[in-house]
């Protein structure tokens, strides 16, 4: 199988990341974990808490999202990012509290000598990061997972986060409504090439891939470990307002509260 590899990025060091050491796992697996970055569980009135500014004590202090102050940024030393991408989505779920889209096996992103495997990618509407105080009118997660074969260690993730703005239409956002199932909890395959992450990231100029902020957090959605390297572009995507709304329509307003720093760092390249 051929592999389509994008222009390698060179981006920032992973500085300061062991500020905030994540708990040791309890009965949990990286497979379950990695689901449960997207799939949180309403409660008996089918609202999801997702938490304010004040993590809480079972939480720990390293919590995601933020609001990242540009002004406040500390700038990253550079280290080397390579995507290893076969562009193969193979199935789009509706999750009810997102939309999720599959990667198949065999794409990764490797920091240095660390790779992670490309797992899945979904929304949330609004934003949960913000820039400035901004809040975007929709994120999306591109979920990856350092593979590791000890099941009781605590599973790493490296979450990319790209902010959509209204604007022009998206053929990749297009591409997978179509194909989006009606009812909640129902899946849906999809055949190679129906939808291409290319034609997200094909649209800007390669330059503009390497420009990111970077800080540790942790997973937005329960059990809200602290194990993510995030990079948020910041390159701001466009999408048309219906685009948005029609994910908004599926997935209903599912970002988490923004959570306080606690004198971590937050890098820039």
């Amino acid at each position: 199988m051929k592999t389509t590899v994008f222009p390698t990025l060179i981006l920032g060091a992973f500085l300061g990341w062991f500020a905030c050491s994540p708990k040791p796992a309890t009965e949990t697996t990286e497979t379950t974990e990695a689901n449960e970055i997207e799939n949180t569980a309403p409660d008996a009135q089918g609202k999801r808490t997702m938490g304010y500014a004040l993590p809480g004590l079972e939480h720990g202090l390293c919590q995601s999202p933020i609001n990242i102050q540009s002004a406040s940024t500390g700038e990253e030393g550079r280290h080397l990012i390579t995507l290893d991408f076969k562009d193969e989505i193979n199935k789009v779920e509706n999750l009810g509290h997102t939309v999720q889209l599959d990667f198949a096996e065999g794409s990764t992103i490797t920091v240095d000598d660390t790779t992670f495997n490309f797992k899945q990618f979904h929304f949330h509407t609004p934003s949960e990061h913000q820039i400035d105080g901004i809040t975007y009118p929709m994120e999306m997660h591109i979920v990856n997972l350092l593979p590791n074969e000890d099941k009781n260690a605590v599973p790493q993730y490296l979450v990319i986060g790209i902010l959509f703005k209204e604007g022009k239409e998206s053929k990749f956002i297009n591409d997978f409504l179509a194909a989006i199932p009606k009812q909640e909890h129902e899946t849906a395959e999809l055949k190679p090439g129906t939808v291409k992450i290319a034609d997200l990231v094909g649209t800007i100029p390669t330059t503009a891939l390497g420009n990111y902020y970077h800080y540790k957090g942790s997973l937005t959605t329960p059990p809200y470990t602290e194990s993510v390297r995030w990079y948020i572009a910041k390159h701001v995507y466009e999408a048309s307002s219906a685009q948005i709304e029609a994910i908004n329509k599926v997935e209903g307003n599912n970002a988490r509260h923004v959570q306080a720093l606690y004198g971590r760092a937050v890098l820039t390249k």
